[in-house]
């Protein structure tokens, strides 16, 4: 086996109940990252980990295959790192090794199979040991203020807001849409975010995270523009 898709999608989710399968189109949230993970080509599997018998059914029909998850695993403090270390794990036992793997969030409802390649692009050229989806600030951080104990507002960073903006530094942040990953580096470091980590851009209003009924207001708002 050469590249892997992993899809963690448990099914106790507090904020947005049921996110992972919440309707969307009239499709399910994780059909889409699902399919978008099939239509690049790139992986001989893609897999839903999960325990909740709904989601398997979903991840089923939109193609994937599923791995039941551990128990151990099902919580709220569970991580990405933890999921896809026990899929590897498992996978490994059995005598399969990839040696690249996507983790792709069931909620990444708008991202392409071309962000799939392109990022996957990335990794190879620049020769690194992962590729997170990232985007830019909406407002620039180093912009933030603090409450002080008398309940006014200071500069966190005093420096910064006395540049003009365009002088202040580039920055970007995980959106939790996917991380790409060599297994072997992933396996040893048990991170995502290694010493040769590249980026892959996408614009906020294609990441937005499901989290709360708003997102999903927001997502069912877009959704037409996207999917449609």
């Amino acid at each position: 086996m050469t590249r892997l898709a992993i899809i963690p999608a448990r099914g106790g989710s507090k904020r947005l109940p049921r996110k992972n399968i919440i309707p969307v189109l009239g499709k399910p949230a994780l059909f889409y990252p699902i399919q978008a993970a099939l239509k690049t080509g790139l992986f001989d599997q893609v897999i839903v980990s999960t325990e909740d018998d709904q989601i398997k059914q979903a991840a089923e029909e939109s193609g994937a295959t599923v791995m039941e998850r551990p128990y151990e695993l099902a919580g709220d403090r569970a991580s990405v790192v933890q999921v896809c270390g026990d899929v590897l794990e498992r996978l490994g036992d059995k005598g399969i090794h990839p040696e690249q793997f996507c983790c792709i969030y069931a909620t990444a409802i708008f991202i392409t199979h071309r962000d799939l390649q392109k990022s996957f692009l990335v990794m190879e050229q620049f020769s690194v040991d992962s590729v997170m989806g990232v985007s830019k600030f909406n407002l620039q951080p180093v912009q933030a203020l603090k409450t002080n104990e008398e309940g006014c507002l200071n500069p966190k960073w005093p420096d910064y807001n006395r540049l003009q903006s365009q002088l202040h530094p580039k920055l970007v942040a995980s959106n939790g849409t996917f991380y790409w990953a060599d297994t072997v580096s992933f396996l040893t470091n048990k991170t995502f975010y290694t010493d040769k980590l590249r980026g892959y851009e996408i614009p906020w209003l294609r990441a937005i995270d499901l989290d709360t009924n708003q997102d999903y207001e927001n997502i069912r708002l877009l959704a037409p523009l996207f999917l449609g």
